[in-house]
């Protein structure tokens, strides 16, 4: 079910799901309650309860919500933040960059965010906007977990777009392997993430080039990994 998974502080989780977990997503044409049945299989193997997963209306923007309710619906946004770290959040991504991202308050308690980072969301810079979200919560300390998307050596683009991205962020220039322009968008995270002083770890993979991870420029029809943090009970 996890690509990857760590325990990063005394109870603080993070992970990637990968195509074992199946489809997490409700907007790429699956049945909705198998989707939820996944979802619910997800909430047990994090040891989490029933529903309180908390799922974003991702736009590729630079809108990071407060983690709310469940019951308040899904928020329309590409990052969101629990001030207090009792919110189970996910970030769903098929090529896209995922982001989790923690600090910690003064009296201890964790402060998270989850974040999708696809190419406007970054040079719209929504990596800055969650980090200073936690930092105005109290949390300091920040690291951040960079997860499985397309590399920079396969995120072939057009010529222009490459310019424009790296005008904006001079990390994402890229080429692929047989020179075409290309972005490497977790580069361009990582950099963007360290100039603000938060130390960041890589999860290995290439979403294009794994088959156990979902990809849309693979298959414009396949569906949706997560990107995960929590506490547990």
């Amino acid at each position: 079910m996890f690509w990857w998974h760590r325990q990063v502080g005394d109870n603080l989780q993070v992970a990637f799901t990968n195509t074992s977990a199946g489809n997490l997503a409700l907007h790429v044409g699956d049945d909705p309650a198998a989707v939820l049945q996944r979802r619910a299989a997800l909430e047990a193997q994090m040891g989490v309860a029933a529903g309180s997963l908390r799922f974003m209306n991702q736009i590729h923007s630079a809108v990071v919500a407060e983690a709310a309710d469940p019951d308040c619906g899904a928020p329309t946004a590409d990052g969101l933040i629990s001030t207090d770290g009792s919110a189970p959040l996910a970030v769903m991504v098929a090529d896209c960059v995922p982001v989790l991202l923690a600090g910690t308050r003064a009296d201890g308690v964790p402060v998270t965010a989850a974040v999708h980072a696809g190419r406007r969301g970054l040079l719209d810079r929504i990596l800055p906007e969650a980090v200073d979200r936690i930092r105005a919560a109290g949390g300091t300390g920040i690291r951040a977990w960079i997860g499985p998307c397309v590399c920079g050596e396969c995120y072939e683009v057009p010529a222009d777009m490459q310019a424009e991205s790296a005008a904006l962020l001079p990390a994402t220039a890229a080429t692929t392997r047989s020179g075409t322009p290309a972005l490497d968008l977790p580069a361009g995270a990582q950099a963007q993430l360290e100039d603000l002083g938060v130390a960041v770890e890589r999860v290995a993979g290439c979403t294009l080039e794994n088959e156990d991870l979902f990809s849309h420029r693979r298959d414009p029809a396949t569906g949706r990994l997560a990107g995960l943090i929590w506490q547990r009970p």
